[in-house]
């Protein structure tokens, strides 16, 4: 089988929680093959992502910084023609429906009814106003196959219409305040953000009947190659994040009829949100994009042939986005457990070390922790807080590192002051690869209790790490630590000392307790969070996913011959979904499933597959 595997970075195949993932998926589903598709968003091009598996397809990406080369481009510079007045009329009128539903206007009445509905390829829906989700549909499809059939897109999307198209809808009755008040900077400021977030539109990754990009010939001529056929030679895009990188899937869905599955570890909607709100942009600009993040979100996942987040907050994002809870399937990230197999469980002894691991930022509450463990001292005066990590990069987290120091020299002055080492005070700051400590699994089993003090999260990593070593754990009740602890640690409100140091206190003055937390959360963190439940929760989805998914509409190839394998075997036998199985009895009538039902009518995109390409979409791997 073959698979497209789309991902937004420069640097590697996913950011965040989820750096390390989709190399491991690579190297582990062997029976199937991989082609990576990569949306750069570094400051200069690269010729792919860092780090592809040996067994990998070399990569093909397109940046989304700067302007669009020719060289990414459906259209290269010598096949296009200058943009004519009906070319910006179309543009136009398909902008509009974009803009206007996400900018909050109003719903229109169905002066085309059957407008967006054949945009996603679906029966219209006579009577009553378009919705919201259907006018945005509309208007990003019809700018896909704008793109494919002009090429000017790009220059388009930054042209003066662009501006007046986006004032007008902004400048609608019954449009937010925020929109409202956008002036010509920021109508300037957001048309140049959608010119990038919707260039996925004009890349030459998808193949149609013509069998792939256009090229010019030497005598002006177009050139179909039908040797690289991008999306359009795969057999399941797997989109790894939301945004830019999911609207790559949604046009081979619809150009392609491949099937889409999305996997999100990291809420795409929410980063946006986070990001968008540290940048130096106005009110509307900020507005405006969030609406258009949301609303393509909203797209994907009603689009999506099935959906896996990575924990239960994830998934009530998705919710709250509109995706289907029929089609949405927790896939927990897989860590590879072997580094940590090594160390024993936790003995029930007397041991009274806390031990905090991970990247030191402000985000981590370091300060409340000192604060915590300053009554913990006071309660278990043998008690020691190892705090093992670096901090991150930027001038803020080194600025946060060495207040955290003060604060503990100043929280503890006379053990600091008649400390002769770092490990004679009963906080230490220290790092992976320090004596004592060549592997974080070393961190770990230096302590009797793992703590976990954040305000903010999402997989809480480390929290996991200490799980696969088998050690009691107190955390903060932030991002998904309820939902990995179980029933095997103890959780907390975050920015509360108190109660993170009576939580410690608990389990330091109970080494029993301390015993069998560590040997559940042992147990626990193999069964659910390992490399290979991963990688067999989505070999079974890769197989699903081809198996529920409809045959093909050509049947025959190119010479009028019968195409191998066109037809499935169940087609042949007696049963619900064979012509002889409905004709056997009246019960039998009007079962086909919907996976073995050719297409309702002609798609009206026209083909979406190469023609001449013998390709199936059965089970197994091909």
């Amino acid at each position: 089988m073959r698979i497209g595997l789309l991902t937004e970075s420069g640097g590697s195949y996913a950011c965040g929680e989820t750096h390390a993932w989709c190399d491991r998926l690579v190297r582990g589903l062997t029976g199937h093959d991989f082609e990576v598709y990569a949306l750069d968003r570094g400051t200069a091009p690269q010729s792919g992502p860092h780090g592809l598996p040996e067994r990998g397809h070399p990569a093909r990406t397109a940046p989304l910084w700067g302007e669009l080369p020719d060289a990414y481009r459906w259209w290269p510079a010598g096949a296009r023609v200058r943009a004519g007045r009906r070319v910006r009329r179309r543009f136009a009128r398909h902008f509009a429906d974009l803009t206007a539903a996400f900018c909050g206007a109003p719903a229109e009445p169905p002066d085309r009814p059957a407008k967006a509905a054949e945009a996603r390829g679906e029966a219209a829906v006579s009577g009553g106003a378009r919705p919201q989700a259907d006018r945005f549909a509309a208007g990003l499809y019809g700018l896909a196959d704008l793109a494919r059939s002009d090429g000017h897109l790009p220059e388009l999307l930054r042209s003066e219409t662009a501006v007046r198209t986006l004032e007008a809808a902004c400048r609608a009755p019954g449009v937010p305040a925020a929109a409202r008040a956008a002036q010509v900077s920021d109508l300037l400021a957001v048309t140049e953000a959608l010119e990038i977030a919707l260039r996925p539109l004009s890349l030459d990754w998808y193949g149609d009947g013509e069998g792939g990009r256009h090229e010019v010939t030497e005598d002006g001529g177009q050139d179909g190659g039908q040797e690289d056929r991008g999306l359009g030679g795969v057999d399941l895009c797997h989109v790894t994040s939301g945004g830019p990188a999911a609207l790559a899937g949604l046009l081979a869905k619809r150009f392609c009829n491949t099937p889409l599955l999305v996997t999100e570890y990291g809420v795409r909607l929410r980063e946006h949100y986070l990001a968008r709100g540290a940048a130096p942009l106005s009110t509307p600009v900020h507005a405006l994009l969030a609406a258009f993040e949301a609303a393509l979100a909203t797209e994907t996942y009603r689009a999506a042939d099935l959906i896996t987040p990575g924990n239960t907050r994830i998934r009530r994002w998705q919710e709250r986005c509109g995706a289907p809870r029929d089609r949405l399937r927790t896939v927990y990230p897989g860590m590879d457990a072997g580094p940590f197999a090594a160390v024993p469980d936790a003995a029930a002894d007397g041991s009274k070390a806390l031990v905090w691991v991970g990247t030191v930022e402000p985000e981590k509450d370091l300060i409340g922790l000192l604060h915590a463990f300053a009554r913990v001292r006071a309660a278990e005066p043998e008690a020691t807080l190892r705090i093992i990590g670096s901090p991150a990069e930027g001038p803020e987290p080194a600025a946060y590192l060495a207040h955290c120091r003060t604060l503990a020299a100043q929280l503890f002055p006379d053990e600091a002051a008649d400390a002769v080492t770092v490990g004679e005070s009963p906080v230490s700051f220290e790092e992976i690869g320090d004596p004592g400590l060549p592997r974080p699994a070393d961190a770990y089993e230096a302590g009797a209790v793992s703590v976990l003090s954040s305000v903010v999260g999402g997989f809480p990593r480390t929290l996991v790490e200490a799980m696969f070593c088998g050690r009691a754990t107190v955390s903060t009740d932030v991002g998904a630590v309820c939902e990995a602890i179980g029933g095997t640690g103890l959780v907390v409100p975050p920015r509360n000392p108190r109660a993170l140091a009576e939580a410690c206190i608990a389990l330091l003055g109970d080494p029993a307790r301390r015993a069998r937390l560590g040997a559940a959360a042992r147990a626990r963190a193999l069964e659910l969070f390992t490399v290979e439940q991963n990688i067999t929760a989505f070999r079974g989805i890769y197989l699903e996913l081809m198996a529920h998914t409809p045959l093909l509409p050509a049947e025959r190839d190119v010479d009028g011959a019968p195409r191998l394998f066109a037809r499935t075997a169940e087609t042949q036998l007696p049963g619900p979904w064979s012509a002889a199985g409905q004709a056997s009895g009246p019960q039998d009538r009007g079962h086909t499933p919907s996976w073995a039902r050719p297409p309702a009518g002609p798609d009206p995109a026209g083909p979406r597959v190469p023609a001449g390409v013998a390709r199936t979409r059965g089970g197994g791997d091909a």
